[in-house]
């Protein structure tokens, strides 16, 4: 065989081995209909104050943690952290044949903030190369810490007295009134008529887990859910995680879901880019 043959041979092979590489490593998330032989067992979201970092610091524990019923061709959690309303990071662990996702990390900050985490908890089984199908469950938790300079550091996740509740109702308006103004630019930008919609903000879409969307069964609102992550993961995740940025620029995004059953719209702004995913709701299960 000439040399130039061979030279070229190992150049393609060389080629290949780099795309199979780049495949495998590069992470993805793509919904597939649900397997009813498949659960997740376990699923769940933890903020936690660890402890002060000298004067008005303090750290964080944000843990993302899963386990399906057995070892999966793919699973995978993706979590998002708000800080204030704001995007503050976005985790995402993938591994082939394992059962179980865990993945922490110590979040430093300062003053008086609320934190919201939601995560999606993903698995694939590959039964054959046709027949691909899916497990999935969202999680979400959220920590209120007080920083005030008259007490040390607290933190809560529910009220316990009145001192608490005035912190949470402070913090509260703050974030609430910065979203709206934001959610309304958004609106006004893409000419949206909020009235025609119901209103879900991504941090609340955990509670969809268990209670069907209106006007949609449990099943089919897994599906549409599966569809929405899917696009956020290509759309929103991805381009927030990679390269890791720790200058994010993005407010919690705003889920629109058509009052009469056709489509949901998902608001964001990333980075100063404003962005609007159109999901269609399809009328049946076997439509999606």
């Amino acid at each position: 065989m000439k040399k130039w043959h061979v030279s070229l041979l190992i150049a393609f092979i060389f080629f290949i081995g780099v795309v199979i590489l780049f495949n495998r490593s590069s992470p993805t998330f793509s919904f597939f209909p649900l397997d009813p032989e498949s659960t997740m067992e376990y699923a769940t979201t933890s903020l936690t104050l660890l402890s002060e970092e000298g004067i008005n610091k303090y750290e964080v524990d944000w843990k993302v943690e899963s386990l399906s019923d057995k070892s999966m061709y793919l699973r995978q959690d993706v979590s998002l952290l708000f800080d204030n309303g704001i995007l503050r990071g976005v985790r995402s662990k993938w591994v082939e044949n394992t059962n179980r996702i865990l993945f922490n990390e110590k979040i430093r900050s300062e003053d008086s903030r609320h934190f919201q985490s939601i995560s999606f908890h993903h698995g694939e089984n590959h039964y054959s190369e046709e027949d691909i199908r899916s497990i999935q469950m969202m999680s979400f938790d959220e920590l209120y810490v007080i920083d005030s300079p008259t007490t040390p550091i607290a933190s809560f996740k529910v009220p316990s007295d009145m001192y608490e509740s005035e912190w949470k109702e402070l913090l509260d308006r703050t974030s609430r009134q910065q979203l709206l103004f934001h959610w309304h630019e958004l609106l006004h930008y893409f000419n949206i008529s909020v009235e025609n919609y119901r209103t879900v903000p991504l941090v609340d879409l955990y509670k969809y887990n268990n209670i069907p969307l209106p006007n949609l069964t449990q099943e089919h609102t897994t599906h549409v859910i599966g569809r929405l992550w899917e696009g956020l993961y290509k759309n929103y995740i991805i381009p927030a995680s990679d390269p890791p940025n720790s200058n994010l620029d993005s407010f919690i995004p705003l889920i629109l879901i058509d009052k009469e059953g056709g489509h949901l719209i998902v608001l964001f702004e990333l980075n100063g880019k404003k962005e609007q995913l159109i999901q269609r709701i399809p009328r049946t299960e076997s439509d999606s």
